[in-house]
């Protein structure tokens, strides 16, 4: 085989780069996943100001013989842009602060998302992806089911730490986006006297709703063994059960990031459930939820959406939807109008109507 010179050469180099960023991407994950960990952020916001390496490493209990090593972490994620990286003029030491993706990995952060990463970066979820393969080749639901033998929801059943870590992964990612909502889309809430969130966990997005509009009467509906575990509040109502089966009716009816752990025919039964639900008149199911846009201008965010589309395949049997697809959902569940308010980054704010 002719050895590539010239333009070919270049292009090779360049083709080798382009795969190993991809596939060295897991370094990144793997290395942010240690700083929250280790706690890195959280030292440095207690620090109160630039942190020097050795300051760091004693923070963080770190040992004498691998401060070098935490440099070369701390290297790697300011590169990505985590921390701050800076040479002090006095002494020529080099110091660190934080930037502002790592103040949304403190862990007094109520709207923080270090929950979310250490659930999607746990080992439990990791192990599907190297079941992938297998998968395509075989007749099983999910890589998850390949490589633990039952489904996740099943799997948390029995695994309270997972159960836990979950919750708190939904927790975080609640209290995040109901704010934006609350307090930018109000409006979604306007008329209303009750509302049912679907799939709600433990209450959270249901407690922020009731807070900020305390004429909305909110109810939290979910699986019997969720309910139960759920600390309760006077402010709101919790009612355990199956929405395959039935939903409580009310003027509104909430699902917050639900749709996407379904196929196509679960989220028509789902919706049509809903849609029993809520009055003729003035009645709305309200889902957030992606709308994938392959022609987006941000090609940042479709790939963020393409992941999260392969984080369904390999978890559950959902998946992240264009909206052509998401149409026809709606009207097979009998929905004969929508709304979409791209408000909240990757995902939107979507209104059904009778």
């Amino acid at each position: 085989m002719e050895k590539p010179t010239g333009e070919a050469a270049k292009e090779l180099i360049q083709a080798q780069s382009f795969i190993w960023n991809h596939l060295l991407g897991v370094v990144g994950s793997m290395s942010l996943k240690c700083a929250v960990q280790l706690g890195i952020p959280d030292a440095i916001n207690r620090h109160g100001g630039p942190i020097t390496l050795p300051e760091l490493a004693d923070a963080l209990s770190v040992h004498p013989a691998k401060t070098l090593h935490l440099r070369r972490l701390m290297r790697t994620l300011a590169h990505s842009g985590f921390f701050e990286k800076q040479t002090r003029e006095a002494d020529g030491e080099e110091t660190y602060r934080l930037a502002t993706a790592s103040k949304y990995l403190l862990k007094d952060q109520a709207t923080g998302i270090s929950p979310f990463l250490l659930t999607v970066l746990d080992p439990v979820l990791i192990a599907p992806w190297h079941s992938l393969g297998d998968w395509l080749r075989r007749d099983e639901t999910t890589p998850f089911h390949v490589a633990h033998g039952e489904s996740y929801w099943e799997l948390m059943a029995h695994r309270p730490d997972v159960k836990e870590q979950f919750n708190e992964a939904m927790a975080c990612d609640a209290r995040l986006v109901i704010e934006v909502v609350v307090n930018e889309n109000g409006h979604v809430f306007k008329g209303l006297r009750s509302l049912v969130d679907i799939g709600g966990n433990t209450g959270t997005t249901a407690k922020a709703i009731a807070k900020a509009f305390p004429h909305v009467r909110c109810t939290t509906f979910d699986l019997p063994h969720v309910i139960e575990s759920a600390t309760r509040d006077a402010s709101i109502d919790y009612v355990g059960g199956d929405m395959f089966e039935r939903v409580p009716s009310a003027d509104a009816v909430m699902l917050k990031w639900i749709l996407h752990d379904w196929g196509d025919e679960d989220c028509v039964k789902i919706l049509k459930r809903c849609k029993e639900a809520i009055p003729k008149v003035g009645g709305k199911v309200i889902l957030i939820d992606m709308v994938v846009n392959p022609n987006s201008p941000s090609q940042e965010s479709t790939e963020s959406q393409y992941f999260f589309d392969m984080l369904m395949m390999v978890l559950c049997e959902g998946r992240e939807r264009e909206e052509h697809e998401w149409k026809k959902i709606f009207k097979d569940a009998g929905f004969t109008n929508y709304k979409i308010t791209p408000a909240l980054g990757l995902r939107s704010i979507i209104e059904l109507y009778h």
